[in-house]
């Protein structure tokens, strides 16, 4: 069959292949869907692509879907905002439906649907651009290119997990840091490429879809034909499995994805990413606008609050809160790597013990340190809140591995990133209804955060509650050896019953090391590259912080 080598049974690695090929190909999969996080450096040209220079407004009497299928006016960004929702909705819905087929299919597969889905995406907004019907791009990006990021986001965590059982959180880090970093990379060359494209009648912006899904479809393809799996009985060389005792928070057993809406554990967990995740996404949603409202020309070194600041003044400390919002970015990626490596030696329920003690800390201190006019402590505070977010998301699969095993922890992570889905509505409303209420109050703009701040701490005490109640899941819920034996005929694998199937010890000694070094140094390279350029272009717009 020509699609042969997209089967699960083609892509176990064999002797001579090294593990440390898989987390760049899973970097080079969620650096492309990663852009999804910088989507907004679109919104301003579309809101201008019939106008070029300036909008066209629609008439004030034009409903919604008059202005959904219009060709004569452009679009709000209040329109152009909804792709947002749907990106992070669909993901979540995605991944929790089809998380058990990628168990079964393989990550190649499930890599392969994802490149075809957010580069599909890609082109359908671009005709939608071209013909200026903005239903085309919620369908395409927004509804396509969600379950592209649903199955790219979740298709190597089971692998990664597999390949190194002796460093989980380190493993799922590096992959989901890329996801963190997908912005870094793709705003800036969004912004090149609608320059370069951009005439007197076009914006610019349909065309750089089509570049963009050119390049990323390169790249996805190249990290799916790139994954590989463990043959049944692999472990890293040296590497003894730990001990089961009562106690421990580490299973050598398995819970089939079927079973988990119906244990506790899995909805603690839920409830322990829903409201980190909201209470981290609900800062970086108002980061910006708080940075300049709480400390207004103080930022400049005047003392001047944000509403008599000039025209000039705002846009100066504008383009600080810029560099801002590129810090806290880098956080965030930074977060994803270090706590979720840190979590191999704190274990992942200390780790969000941790998260939730220190955010609630930073968090109740926020509002001290901006009435002390402290704007280092302040940013500092920020910072180290959205590394947690970061790290809470790159930590999360190696603590469901833990709980329920590594059969089927890729299924089971995809339906926990309904919590992802759900704290994307809730911080966000939660936010920004309180700060738009206490506006409406007459509130000082510098005062208006501080009770939002006091609620999404509040929010951090209910995730360290339910983070304290999670214990070792019971004998009863994990699959039998001929449950699991049959699961691992579904997926392709052999179950270590079978004696015929598995490869020899001598051969299994041989998996996971060695390679060519030239070939793994240039799939680092590949990605590496791409990942310190962005990061290099953030660095020079955070510099402005610190003049």
């Amino acid at each position: 069959m020509a699609f042969d080598f997209l089967q699960k049974e083609h892509t176990i690695a064999k002797p001579g292949f090294n593990r440390w090929l898989v987390p760049p190909a899973a970097l080079a999969i969620h650096l492309c869907i990663g852009m999804a996080y910088g989507f907004s450096v679109f919104w301003l040209p579309l809101s201008k692509s019939l106008g070029i220079k300036e909008s066209i407004a629609c008439a004030p009497d034009t409903g919604f879907f008059a202005q959904v299928f219009s060709t004569t006016c452009d679009w709000k960004i209040s329109m152009l905002g909804w792709m947002y929702t749907m990106f992070f909705v669909l993901l979540g819905v995605s991944a929790a439906i089809w998380g058990g087929w990628l168990e079964r299919a393989g990550p190649r597969k499930a890599g392969v649907v994802s490149a075809l889905c957010w580069c599909g995406g890609l082109l359908i907004s671009a005709f939608g651009v071209y013909t200026h019907q903005i239903w085309l791009m919620w369908l395409g990006s927004g509804v396509i290119g969600g379950v592209g990021l649903g199955l790219g986001y979740i298709s190597p965590v089971s692998t990664l997990i597999k390949w190194f059982p002796d460093r989980r959180g380190m493993a799922t880090g590096m992959a989901i840091m890329g996801f963190g970093g997908g912005a870094l990379v793709g705003s800036p060359l969004a912004d090149k490429l609608m320059k370069h494209f951009a005439t007197p009648t076009s914006v610019g912006v349909w065309e750089t879809f089509v570049a963009m899904a050119v390049i990323y479809f390169i790249f996805m393809m190249a990290g799916a034909l790139g994954y590989r799996v463990p043959p049944s009985g692999w472990k890293p060389a040296g590497w003894t499995p730990p001990a089961t005792t009562s106690n421990t928070m580490i299973t050598q057993n398995h819970v089939h994805v079927s079973k988990v809406w119906g244990i506790p554990q899995f909805w603690l967990v839920w409830l322990v990413l829903c409201l980190n995740v909201s209470a981290g996404i609900g800062v970086i949603g108002i980061s910006s606008p708080m940075l300049q409202e709480v400390f207004g020309g103080h930022l400049l070194g005047v003392n001047v609050g944000f509403s008599d600041l000039s025209l000039e003044q705002k846009a100066a400390i504008a383009a600080i809160a810029a560099g801002f919002t590129g810090l806290i970015s880098l956080f965030n990626i930074g977060g994803r790597f270090v706590w979720a490596s840190c979590s191999d030696f704190f274990g992942r329920k200390m780790t969000y013990v941790i998260f939730f003690v220190l955010g609630f800390i930073l968090y109740v201190s926020l509002p001290w340190s901006a009435k002390a006019g402290s704007i280092a402590l302040f940013v500092g505070a920020v910072c180290l809140i959205l590394s947690m977010y970061g790290g809470g998301f790159a930590t999360v699969p190696a603590y469901l591995a833990d709980l329920f095993g590594t059969q089927m922890v890729g299924a089971i992570h995809g339906r926990l990133l309904t919590a992802w889905a759900t704290a994307g509505i809730l911080g966000p409303v939660v936010v920004n209804y309180m700060r738009e209420y206490q506006l409406s109050l007459g509130m000082p703009r510098d005062q208006v955060y501080n009770t939002t701040m006091y609620i999404l701490a509040g929010m951090l005490v209910l995730g360290l509650i339910c983070n304290l109640l999670v214990r070792p899941v019971a004998a009863k819920h994990f699959m039998t050896p001929e449950e699991l034996a049959r699961e691992k005929q579904l997926a392709h694998e052999k179950s270590s019953s079978d004696s015929t199937a598995t490869m020899s010890d001598a051969e299994l000694s041989q998996v996971g090391r060695g390679g060519n070094p030239a070939l793994i140094g240039a799939a680092w390279l590949a990605v590496g590259i791409p990942l310190v350029w962005g990061i290099a272009l953030t660095l020079q717009k955070t510099a402005v912080l610190f003049k």
